[in-house]
């Protein structure tokens, strides 16, 4: 049986495009784990990718993961999108392409459900990979 992990991501920008930043928590059960990354030149999309992507890359072994992001970007993309781009073979004029296949070749590593969660809401853990995102923006 594959261990069960809940992730938490997000992803900031100082303008859009600017220096921008990413966060994720990782908990398994009593352990938690932050991680967050930065970039010069970048896009608050391609920091919420960026995000999902590091979180799942961090895992050792084969899991059933939750995935919480408050990017409708990120969920809907790899959740309905990606599947009429692979299908295309990938047509030139997606947004993004470097990431969404490096997120897509992680999630097949795992059993992955991205769930969509309202930003600035209230909600700990999302207000908490905030914090670690915008934290991580180049100054």
């Amino acid at each position: 049986m594959s261990q069960r992990i809940d992730i938490y991501t997000d992803g900031a920008c100082s303008g859009n495009p600017g220096p921008g930043g990413w966060g994720a928590i990782l908990r398994y059960g009593a352990h938690e784990k932050e991680l967050s990354g930065g970039e010069v030149e970048t896009t608050n999309n391609r920091m919420e990718l960026t995000a999902a992507i590091e979180a799942l890359k961090a895992l050792k072994k084969r899991s059933q993961v939750d995935l919480y992001t408050d990017s409708s970007y990120v969920q809907q993309g790899i959740s309905q999108w990606i599947h009429g781009w692979k299908a295309k073979n990938w047509p030139a004029k997606i947004k993004n392409q470097d990431l969404w296949k490096a997120l897509d070749a992680e999630v097949d590593k795992h059993d992955v459900t991205f769930h969509w969660i309202k930003g600035h809401a209230g909600h700990p853990d999302n207000e908490r990979a905030d914090r670690l995102a915008v934290a991580a923006v180049p100054k």
